[in-house]
């Protein structure tokens, strides 16, 4: 039986030493608890400068992918397919000798609007139905106006004859019953207008009223005017 001796002590395993690592040489503070990282401040530039490179790279992209067409043909093939389109228009766009017309002089040169009826009937580019002045005499811009849309090619083909004339649709000037009305402002600069400026202008007489004519209208050739005759 054992005995238990006085002043003895239970045997003591000896300790057990481990390699160190990194978490053993972790500086001591007086920090406890989990720790959270500080956000560091976003700069705006940083956006811009991404921002310009995607740009610059999709231009480059779109550069690349148009000359890549170009080579092809598909973009001479489009170009092409406009051109007979504006052709088509162009053709589209003929005088229409038996096209109805109204001449309004928007000018203070008397003779316009006759003067070009002369040239549009001698040149069959339609049928003059009227030709006189409009209503004011300080019209700015000259145009060619029509109210069907059937008309927009003889409008177009008329307006081209008189110098490159607009054209516009229009519900007013009714009044003359034709297909056209073309409008002569102060900038016409079309057929016509060299000869309406040559032309003489006549006064007409204008008679008082004892019957006498009198003013400039009474005058002779040489400026002198003649005395009424006597009863």
């Amino acid at each position: 039986m054992a005995q238990k001796t006085d002043g003895g002590s239970a045997p003591h395993r000896g300790s057990q030493e481990y390699p160190q690592d990194r978490f053993d040489r972790v500086e001591r503070t007086g920090r406890v608890g989990a720790h959270r990282v500080t956000p560091r401040p976003r700069y705006v530039w940083q956006y811009l400068i991404a921002a310009l490179l995607g740009f610059a790279l999709l231009t480059a992209i779109g550069i690349v992918v148009v000359q890549s067409e170009g080579g092809s043909g598909k973009l001479s093939q489009l170009t092409q397919s406009k051109s007979s389109t504006s052709a088509k228009r162009a053709a589209a766009a003929e005088v229409d000798p038996d096209a109805t017309l109204a001449i309004l002089n928007g000018t203070e040169i008397p003779n316009l609007a006759a003067t070009l009826e002369g040239i549009v009937t001698q040149e069959k580019w339609g049928q003059i139905l009227f030709s006189g002045s409009a209503s004011t005499a300080d019209v700015k811009i000259s145009a060619v106006f029509y109210r069907d849309p059937a008309d927009a090619g003889a409008a177009a083909a008329l307006a081209a004859k008189l110098g490159g004339l607009s054209t516009y649709t229009t519900e007013e000037y009714t009044e003359y019953d034709v297909q056209l009305i073309v409008l002569l402002g102060s900038d016409y600069r079309g057929p016509g207008l060299e000869e309406a400026k040559a032309a003489p202008q006549t006064t007409p007489p204008v008679e008082g009223e004892d019957g006498a004519i009198s003013g400039e209208s009474a005058a002779g050739a040489d400026g002198a005017v003649e005395d009424a005759p006597v009863e």
